[in-house]
């Protein structure tokens, strides 16, 4: 089977603009795969920080993705949710539809252990949301919600979504998703979760989980909260200072302010757990079909440079939008 010389990859190249890239495929070594992408995934809350140069500089080295290539701010090729074919490989995996955490590019080489064959459960047009997932999962044992207890979810973007998801599924936890776009609530019904707007939702939670991205959410979430409440901050809000109220409630009430990020393992899961293994468990969480609520969109790879400013922009209410790719012809 041939391999072809050249890839092409979305780069970021200067503030609020990216494009098509070609650049040299390597054949693949004993150990490595060849993969021919079939879609890819956006995750909008972190790339449209990336796209638009908002990412910290004291953040540059710790923010990079698996697969990236360049620096921050430009130019730089980033992403990480990937689902393709492996064309070339050892035998086990050739003809895989596996998930990788690589870039938005339509052939690539990684290493064998890289990939993650997809469950038979699971299609491939739904394995774009994987990382999110593992995100989601993450937040899910940062907050740990505990049979019982009242809990809200401030943001409906994906990784919120799939946090009220999960945690509505824990029996006795009663779960709110919260966002200010009241269109919202049909994706929560989808998902079998309650929703509400700010101005409808419950005080005295035990836990509420910030999601949203905007640091008026997190002020909400903090005003939700009872006594000895704790709050899981999931939102990244790269450049920037966020004020916060901690002259109230804060200290009176004893409240607690946690962040959860996905680059690391909760200290108490690090005997026994590591990223593949959470990977893996995020891939066996998409067999719902009632998850494709999630993807807000679809276009062809070739168009990715035009919509990017509109994906990525501050008006934009996409969720997951998904990047398709051309058949290959090897």
């Amino acid at each position: 089977m041939s391999v072809p010389d050249t890839a092409t990859a979305f780069w970021i190249t200067r503030e609020a603009y990216g494009e098509l890239r070609r650049e040299p495929l390597a054949s693949p070594e004993e150990g490595e795969v060849l993969v021919r992408a079939l879609y890819s995934g956006i995750s909008r809350g972190t790339e449209s920080l990336v796209f638009n140069t908002r990412v910290p500089e004291s953040e540059y080295a710790r923010m990079r993705a698996p697969f990236q290539t360049g620096d921050f701010p430009t130019p730089v090729k980033y992403g990480y949710c990937s689902v393709g074919r492996v064309a070339k490989g050892p035998q086990t995996l050739r003809d895989k539809t596996v998930f990788c955490l690589y870039p938005h590019q339509d052939h690539y080489v990684v290493p064998a252990d890289a990939v993650l064959p997809l469950p038979e459960q699971v299609p491939a047009h739904r394995a774009v949301l994987t990382a999110n997932m593992e995100t989601a999962i993450n937040g899910v044992w940062d907050a740990n919600p505990m049979l019982g207890e009242r809990l809200c979810v401030v943001g409906a973007g994906v990784v919120g979504a799939l946090v009220a998801y999960l945690c509505a599924q824990i029996p006795g936890v009663d779960v709110r998703l919260i966002d200010i776009n009241p269109e919202r609530e049909a994706l929560a019904a989808q998902l079998g979760v309650s929703f509400c707007t700010p101005d409808e939702a419950p005080v005295d939670q035990d836990c509420v989980i910030h999601a949203s991205g905007h640091p008026q959410g997190l002020r909400l979430g903090m005003g939700l909260l009872g006594n000895e409440g704790r709050l899981i901050e999931m939102s990244w809000f790269g450049k920037g200072d966020v004020a916060l109220p901690l002259g109230g409630a804060f200290h009176s009430q004893r409240l607690t302010l946690k962040a959860s990020q996905v680059g690391q393992l909760p200290a108490v899961l690090l005997p026994r757990w590591n990223y593949r293994r959470r990977l893996t468990l995020a891939l066996s969480l998409l067999t719902d079909p009632r998850l494709d609520a999630l993807i807000s969109g679809e276009s062809a790879f070739a168009d990715f440079p035009a919509i990017a400013p509109q994906l990525f922009g501050p008006g934009s209410t996409a969720l997951c939008h998904r990047i398709r790719y051309p058949m290959s012809s090897f």
